[in-house]
């Protein structure tokens, strides 16, 4: 819209996409001049809707407002989308809810902040539409979703409680109703005459929520204005005598304390329904966690009324009828009004609303799936978790409800949502130690999680740090062999995996492989993890075949498992075969794996899923290696671009990601381009993992190929002396990466005319590579390639002759002869640049 609206728009127009918008209330009444100010007000793009400041305290009406005008002005729009704000940390899964609806992939494929970033992006481009309405619902402080309010063509709608949004944005205060507001509402809600509803509205401070409240109550038990009024006298006396707190408006007590009177005579067990639906958060309750998860309810009334279907479903109707709860029996949820919510806690003493709270505990703690790692499962935990936080899970000692607590971690980590997974993690931890102590089972087997999400979120040190104390104080309290144990020290090889500790990450995972074996079981998932992180280790450690040969018995074992493999575990393993497949010499066959893994991750986790894009690198690399430049090139700009914007630059796989992309960029002879993104990707390495790192001198070894391609082959051996010195004292000359960084570096002595050094080099390279590869291994065939053409500088001719020989049988037998590597050595006496692709840890 760009800041107009459109001047001809079809009556009646139903947007393209209407989401999560609460239904219409048909009593809605008056606010014409309110609407008209926010119709017009919406063409600076974003607008809040907050309460005046007299009545800043709730029920004046703000979110019935925004839903009146999503409804009234929704031909103006294509789409329409509704986002709960009062959580930030979730505010991005709401987002991601609209992803599918803007062809994006679902939240549930590739993670609730992917999705988001995705949605965020798609809106503020205007693509696939430019018409399009937000409201975020009662958010709080403005720069908690500053960051998640689009910019573009098309508006949005904020409700809030807090008056700080003045000044930021063009606000719209919410006062309560004018008199003759009041008079209209009760005059249709409860077909009272003018004069009883002017007096009805003069006593109940013309409080939209209040005056709802008692419209019902008339409607429902016929009671008089005059009786309504006295009662209302009476209880205004009673709740002042009781000094209740001063924070809530005494019109809406008083009408709610009658409405619940009212409710409590002719339906008991409605107010016990109620007053559980207090404690959980104010979103939507999904009426499943009661039929789900009744019979774990500890107190026998409750457990009664739960676990009977027709007193459950009377009990949520009479809620409704009373103007006490929104039922949107579309949804099939339950909504309470945060300032309802608040009221029915006020009433209860500490021991009530313990009590009370503790059965909201149990009940989501039942209604959650139990295998948060399974796709399957995702909706019914994002269903859940609006409410993890506001019912105070984190204060429950239950083992139960813990259990359910660290499922929802896992769920955040294995859906892709880290940021949110982080939160919710830090404050389990900061809590459970609280009030059991920091050497709790529970205690550490959360840090166990948040050590493993710090991880993904590429802090390496920070994760080793907090899994090394983690894992020496879960020994002591759990012992060695307790399966806790054993997980952490899983997610601990990987932590020296990351600090680059290759060889102890090895070791660690062959004992844990016999551990796990024996307490897990050889088919359990645990199992085949710890076997594929082995398979891992052996590719850092240069072991090719070893690792592919172990990362096929895992991916096959995964299939034949009787326990319910998670999908990311399946990518996860089916990648890693692909990658070792290509790192033994058959890029061919890794291009098929890899895309049938690839595939398999778009439809499982989604394309812009972390894991998924992992995928894709590797994918990259395989055409690149196969020679098919052109889909490596188009792979790589794709997946580095969604990193981007969804890692940031300075995530260890986005760095990855530009390493790769630089590579194809020189494969496909675009060096200024490439050399850029090469001398990046060394320093955000450095930054990542520390100048010793053997990724970091592998980087370092694809921009000396630059710097040589540049005309700068003094500077290019300088940067390969440099890393061929670091890799031999990580990793030994017979690593892989040592051997790729002295192919080039003899290639540097070439381009400085140096023939007899790059020739000495190349022999030394060569007899090392022969001693581990076979003859048809394309760094071998590499390294024979430079070293015919060194060979032959140096006057040699017949010896040159010999190795050419030899390398047309490599090429024949390996890659083929018609492989654009064997094509450039064979036919044009091209020399062979190796680079280097980090891969995961």
């Amino acid at each position: 819209m760009s800041g107009s609206r459109p001047e001809k728009v079809r009556a009646g127009r139903i947007p393209e996409i209407w989401g999560k918008i609460p239904p219409r209330n048909v009593n809605f009444t008056g606010r014409s001049i309110l609407l008209e100010r926010l119709h017009a007000g919406l063409s600076t793009e974003v607008t809040a809707v907050v309460p005046h400041a007299l009545h800043g305290l709730g029920g004046v009406g703000k979110t019935q407002l925004a839903v009146e005008y999503a409804h009234r002005f929704r031909s103006e729009y294509d789409v329409v989308w509704w986002i709960p704000a009062d959580q930030p940390v979730l505010v991005k899964s709401s987002l991601a809810g609209l992803a599918p609806h803007l062809g994006l992939q679902a939240a549930t494929r590739s993670g609730a902040e992917d999705a988001a970033d995705a949605v965020l992006d798609a809106l503020r481009r205007g693509e696939p539409y430019d018409r399009w309405l937000l409201v975020f619902d009662n958010a709080d402080q403005p720069e908690e979703i500053s960051d998640l309010i689009p910019r573009g063509p098309g508006q949005v709608i904020i409700t809030s409680r807090n008056h700080r949004w003045q000044g930021i944005v063009d606000t719209v205060p919410v006062d309560v109703f004018r008199r003759e507001e009041s008079v209209e509402f009760l005059s249709r809600r409860a077909s009272l005459s003018d004069s009883d509803a002017d007096r009805l509205a003069e006593q109940l401070g013309d409080l939209p929520l209040a005056l709802e409240q008692a419209g019902a109550l008339h409607v429902e038990t016929g009671i008089s204005v005059d009786d309504y009024l006295r009662l209302l006298k009476e209880q205004t006396s009673a709740l002042l005598s009781e000094s209740k707190p001063s924070e809530y408006p005494m019109p809406m007590t008083a009408a709610w304390a009658l409405s619940v009177g009212q409710l409590r005579s002719k339906l008991p067990e409605a107010v016990d329904v109620l007053r559980c639906c207090a404690f959980f958060g104010p979103e939507p309750i999904p009426r499943d966690v009661f039929r789900r998860a009744g019979h774990q309810a500890s107190d026998l009334r409750l457990s009664g009324i739960f676990g009977d279907t027709i007193l459950l479903t009377r009990a949520i109707r009479e809620l409704g009828r009373f103007a006490l709860a929104a039922i949107d029996s579309q949804a099939r949820t339950i909504q309470v009004h945060r300032l309802v919510q608040a009221l029915l806690r006020d009433e209860l003493d500490e021991d009530e609303r313990s009590r009370y709270r503790h059965e909201v505990h149990l009940l989501l703690a039942g209604a959650a799936p139990r295998t948060p790692d399974e796709t399957a499962s995702w909706q019914r935990y994002n269903e859940l978790i609006a409410h993890i936080l506001p019912s105070q899970v984190e204060d429950c000692p239950d083992p139960a409800v813990r259990g359910m607590a660290r499922d929802v971690i896992y769920y955040l980590y294995r859906s892709g949502s880290y940021q949110s997974a982080r939160s919710f993690a830090e404050q389990f931890v900061r809590r459970w130690a609280e009030v059991s102590g920091p050497d709790h089972p529970d205690v550490l087997i959360a840090q166990r999680h948040l050590g493993g999400i710090i991880r993904e979120l590429g802090e390496y040190r920070a994760a080793y740090d907090l899994d090394s104390a983690t894992l020496t104080k879960m020994t002591e309290v759990l012992g060695p062999e307790h399966r806790e144990t054993l997980v952490l020290s899983s997610g601990f090889a990987a932590d020296l995996r990351a600090m680059g500790d290759w060889s102890a990450a090895q070791q660690l995972d062959e004992r844990l492989q016999s551990q796990h074996t024996t307490a897990f079981g050889e088919q359990a998932a645990a199992t085949l993890q710890i076997m594929n992180n082995l398979a891992i280790d052996y590719g850092l450690n240069g072991d090719y075949q070893a690792a592919r040969s172990l990362h096929d018995t895992v991916h096959r074992k995964q299939s034949e498992s009787e326990e319910r493999i998670g999908e990311a575990d399946v990518l996860n393993s089916w990648n890693g075969l692909a990658r070792a497949v290509r790192l033994t010499g058959d890029s061919r066959e890794a291009v098929d794996l890899g895309e049938d893994a690839y595939a398999y991750g778009v439809q499982e986790l989604g394309a812009e899923h972390l894991w998924t894009l992992r995928t894709a690198r590797d994918l990259s690399i395989a055409k690149r290696r196969a020679g098919d430049l052109d889909g490596s090139l188009e792979l790589a700009k794709d997946v580095h671009s969604r990193l981007q914007r969804i890692m940031g630059d300075h995530h260890p796989e986005t760095v990855a990601a530009a390493s790769n992309l630089s590579n194809v960029l020189r494969a496909t002879g675009d060096i200024a381009a490439a050399y850029a993104i090469a001398e990046q990707a060394v320093a955000m390495y450095e930054a990542v993992y520390g100048e010793n790192h053997p990724y970091v001198y592998g980087c370092a070894t694809n921009l000396a190929i630059l710097q040589r391609l540049r005309g700068d082959p003094e500077a290019a051996r300088r940067s390969n002396e440099r890393a061929l010195i670091g890799l031999d004292e990580r990793l030994g000359r017979d690593h892989h990466y040592a051997l790729t960084c002295a192919i080039n570096l003899a290639s540097d002595h070439a381009a400085l005319g140096e023939y007899e050094s790059a020739r000495q080099s190349g022999i030394e390279t060569m007899t090392r590579l022969r001693r581990i590869v076979t003859r048809e291994y394309p760094l071998l065939l590499a390294c024979l390639t430079n070293l015919v053409l060194d060979t032959r500088a140096s006057g040699r001719t017949e010896e040159a002759d010999a190795l050419h020989a030899e390398a047309q049988r490599g090429y024949a037998e390996g890659m083929g002869t018609d492989h654009p590597d064997a094509r450039l050595a064979l036919e044009q006496d091209a020399r062979m640049d190796c680079d280097f692709d980090p891969p995961p840890i």
